[in-house]
């Protein structure tokens, strides 16, 4: 498997994987993802800010993620709870997987990559949110040893279940 930095020429392929989570989640019956999000441009953008990430299997892309050493602004607020660190962070959003490669354990791989990519910037924690349906992602950041820390609310007003994992 290769995971490298996305590129604007890998939009359709991401779009695609996208829309599969879209429908997984909304057979689920998870409103999370069902409003356009996240769009082309969305995904452009942490294309161009560096962000992007894919995840290749036999030179196909199989797995989407964005990963931001910038911090994210709805994180500055925690209701219910307390991050567990106070230090730099990555963000990990938007992982997901092709329908294809689904119960392979392809989001426990980019989980490990993305810390992988923060001890060799030598960043101490991974913060993450996620819908309160989606029991599949709960279920992925507890065994990967995210910590759940409290509610945060994103752009839209939307309640997020937020998780963090120290990594030093």
């Amino acid at each position: 498997m290769e995971f490298r930095k996305a590129a604007p020429s890998d939009l359709n392929r991401i779009m695609e994987i996208i829309k599969d989570a879209q429908f997984y989640l909304k057979e689920l019956g998870i409103d999370q993802w069902q409003n356009q999000y996240p769009s082309e441009e969305t995904i452009l953008t942490d294309i161009r800010n560096g962000h992007g990430y894919v995840l290749l299997e036999e030179g196909k892309i199989i797995a989407t993620v964005a990963i931001s050493f910038d911090g994210e602004r709805t994180y500055e607020h925690i209701y219910d709870g307390a991050w567990l660190t106070h230090q730099d962070y990555a963000v990990i959003h938007r992982l997901a997987v092709g329908k294809a490669s689904k119960g392979k354990g392809i989001s426990n791989d980019i989980m490990k990559l993305a810390e992988e990519l923060c001890k060799d910037r030598d960043i101490p924690s991974i913060k993450i949110d996620t819908h309160k349906h989606n029991v599949v992602m709960q279920h992925i950041l507890q065994k990967n040893g995210y910590t759940y820390c409290g509610i945060i609310y994103v752009e839209d007003g939307s309640k997020r279940l937020a998780y963090e994992k120290r990594l030093t």
